[in-house]
């Protein structure tokens, strides 16, 4: 098994040790400080860096400068995908992203991680692990994902969040690390229906 099969498979791995994971690496960081050095008029140049970058995305998507990634081809990313500024993943295990997805300025989504273990860990072994996240939900402001989290549809994570277990669909989650506060309802959508009916 190759130092990256095992990358993307969970398993203990040596990310320098493997001469086929750092051009893979530096493949990403050439297109991502492309991506990242546009004029704010550049809007296709950015989709097309992306496009190149990422493993999957759909037809509709924005993320603002400045984004970093490890790899970009573990990354997968539905429609109308909206990152604002200082989006980092560390894509070391697959991150798959649903539609209609929001992440707020300086959101964090790392799959990596080392052994808790001084000395496994001072060997430089590391592992990563997956994170899903689903269609419609919201983190806020330096929300801060895990490895191995998966995050339920329609959910809304707090600023500041820290994700250190799955989250369900459909809840409003908040703190560090972060909890279910409590169900979206009904009454959150009559609340955004009369916010609409003023706009």
């Amino acid at each position: 098994m190759t130092e990256y099969e095992k990358m993307v498979s969970g398993h203990l791995y040596h990310a320098s040790k493997d001469d086929s994971l750092e051009p893979l690496r530096v493949k990403a960081r050439e297109i991502i400080y492309d991506f990242n050095m546009t004029r704010p008029s550049d809007v296709e140049k950015r989709k097309t860096y992306l496009k190149q970058l990422l493993g999957k995305t759909g037809n509709n998507f924005t993320i603002e400068p400045p984004f970093h990634c490890d790899y970009g081809q573990l990354i997968e990313i539905g429609e109308s995908f909206y990152a604002n500024f200082n989006l980092t993943i560390l894509d070391c295990a697959p991150v798959k992203i649903g539609h209609n997805v929001m992440c707020a300025p300086n959101v964090s989504i790392l799959t990596a991680t080392h052994p808790i273990d001084p000395e496994i860990r001072s060997s430089e072994l590391e592992y990563a692990l997956p994170i899903t996240i689903g269609n419609s939900v919201w983190l806020g402001a330096g929300c801060i994902i895990l490895p191995g989290v998966a995050i339920g549809d329609n959910c809304v994570i707090g600023a500041g969040s820290v994700v250190t277990k799955s989250i369900p669909a459909n809840c409003v989650a908040v703190g560090n690390p972060c909890r279910v506060i409590r169900q979206i309802s009904d009454k959150d959508k009559q609340d955004a229906e009369k916010r609409l009916s003023l706009y």
